[in-house]
């Protein structure tokens, strides 16, 4: 038996959402002519309080075309160090948009205003000028920290009082919802445009939906398409997501009691030299050399991530079973 804990994005599709794929009226999407695409896109929008939204292939595609609508070269994007957009969209921001960034140093990832307040650059004709906001929730490199619904409000309370316009990449934002104990259109009116991915704990194989006003939206199918995301017929992935959003929401508290038992685990162990508090489906720990323990790990079954050169993370979704989780209890305790 492998345990695959190295992220939620390994998970395959249930007999039922292939299904629903198999049932899904499809169309040329790039004429907007797919209604599964277009169903998705409306109940995305509502769920979030939004105007309309943009089915694209990933978050990376969803995030990096919420930066290009927002900024033109010579602006510049405040988030923190550890986030996504950041470290693990091969720097897209310079790539597509000819934007620079500017980081905070937050907890674990989580940016307070006063942080963002001095990342703002006076209007002098050798600074970039400060465009945009961006923040991840969960946010991954921080173990999967959360944004409160009132941190995010409030830092979209200080963008529009600045001029800034406000972003958030909410490719785990119903991890964030669930641990929160809020729902999806408690985020209405907070931000100009959001990213929701549907490929992690949701378990869709593929998709992101990007939501916001619909001339900004408008702007964006434009840039999707010289991005290379206009799909055709992909209402077979987007009837997986509709699956997800309705079928699968409810049950991610289940993936975080998984990985808060394993972070007891995990501190049960001598060789373990730390934890990070464990909020949402993310456990990421501290050990003496990452590699060594990811590989004597996946010697005995238990698939993991080395984060640094130190730290190991750990990732619960819907593929692990109550099986999958008393071996690696046994296990785990054995080493």
């Amino acid at each position: 038996m492998i345990i695959d804990l190295r992220s939620d994005t390994v998970t395959r599709p249930t007999p039922e959402m292939l299904a629903a794929m198999m049932r899904a009226e499809v169309g040329d999407d790039v004429f907007s002519e797919d209604p599964t695409i277009m169903n998705l896109e409306a109940l995305a929008a509502g769920m979030f309080g939004m105007e309309a939204g943009l089915f694209c292939p990933s978050g990376t595609m969803t995030n990096q075309i919420a930066v290009k609508v927002h900024t033109q070269p010579l602006d510049e994007v405040i988030c923190d160090k550890l986030c996504h957009i950041y470290n693990y969209e091969v720097g897209g921001w310079a790539f597509h948009s000819g934007v620079s960034v500017r980081l905070t140093d937050g907890d674990r990832g989580v940016m307070t205003i006063d942080q963002i307040e001095k990342c703002i650059l006076p209007d002098y004709d050798w600074y970039p000028n400060s465009k945009l906001v961006c923040i991840e929730n969960t946010v991954n490199k921080g173990g999967g920290s959360v944004y409160t619904i009132e941190q995010m409000k409030v830092i979209g309370d200080f963008c529009r009082a600045k001029g800034l316009s406000y972003h958030l990449d909410g490719a785990r934002i119903f991890n964030a919802l669930t641990a929160l104990g809020k729902k999806s259109n408690d985020l209405a009116g907070i931000f100009d445009t959001i990213s929701v991915c549907i490929s992690k704990g949701l378990g869709a194989p593929a998709g992101s939906v990007l939501l916001g006003p619909r001339d900004l939206i408008k702007k964006a199918r434009k840039i999707r398409k010289v991005m290379g995301g206009g799909m055709r017929q992909a209402g077979y992935l987007a009837a997986a997501c509709i699956y997800a959003l309705e079928k699968n929401v409810d049950r991610l508290s289940e993936d975080h009691a998984k990985a808060k038992k394993i972070e007891a685990l995990l501190k049960r162990c001598s060789w373990v030299k730390n934890v990070l508090p464990v909020e949402t489906n993310i456990v990421i720990f501290e050990v003496t050399d990452s590699a060594q323990t990811a590989e004597r790990l996946a010697s005995v079954g238990i698939r993991t991530s080395p984060f640094s050169p130190t730290l190991v993370r750990i990732v619960t979704h819907l593929d692990i079973t109550d099986e999958m989780m008393a071996k690696f209890e046994k296990t785990i305790l054995e080493i």
